[in-house]
């Protein structure tokens, strides 16, 4: 696994030896920021689920200015923090914790998010409850894109101010691009 594009990239990425993780293919990553927007001007991201971290170290390498990562399994943390250490990246904050404990804590700090990558483990229906959690918490800026790889035939619950922009299908699964106007 690598980085795909900006400050670092062509960088090599170790990735979690276990099969309680799946990373995200260089493919996909590519096609989930050529969605988005190839490049950011600033802002926070939250990797809520970062197995090794790349989704969010790619976010950085595009011009996001700091990043949240947060897993609670103890390999995954290992691996994050081996890959922020490898790429001396100095604006991010690896956290292992429980994704519930993760967002409390955020909300209680008043951090704000202009970018959330959401890879739960599949079909457990994880996001309608944590995208209910930053609305309710105020806890997105003005146009955060959220990011949700899931099971392709999962469908989400509405909320008025989150937008579903693009829907991609890889398989059995789907990258869901959101955007929150407040």
């Amino acid at each position: 696994m690598r980085v795909i594009a900006g400050k670092y990239k062509s960088r090599q990425l170790k990735t979690v030896k276990s099969n309680l993780t799946r990373p995200t293919t260089d493919r996909n990553k590519e096609n989930m920021f050529n969605i988005i927007g190839p490049y950011f001007q600033g802002g926070n991201v939250l990797d809520l689920f970062a197995g090794s971290g790349g989704l969010g170290i790619e976010a950085l390498s595009r011009g996001c200015d700091f990043l949240y990562s947060v897993d609670h399994q103890y390999a995954a943390f290992q691996i994050i923090r081996e890959n922020i250490r490898s790429l001396k990246i100095e604006n991010a904050k690896v956290y292992k914790l429980d994704y519930r404990k993760a967002l409390k804590k955020f909300s209680e700090e008043g951090i704000k998010f202009d970018l959330v990558l959401l890879d739960p483990p599949y079909g457990r229906g994880l996001v309608d409850g944590i995208l209910e959690f930053l609305i309710e918490n105020e806890m997105l800026n003005e146009g955060c894109i959220i990011m949700v790889e899931e099971l392709k035939e999962v469908v989400f619950k509405t909320f008025e101010q989150i937008n579903l922009l693009k829907k991609n299908d890889y398989g059995i699964t789907a990258l869901n691009v959101f955007k929150y106007q407040g």
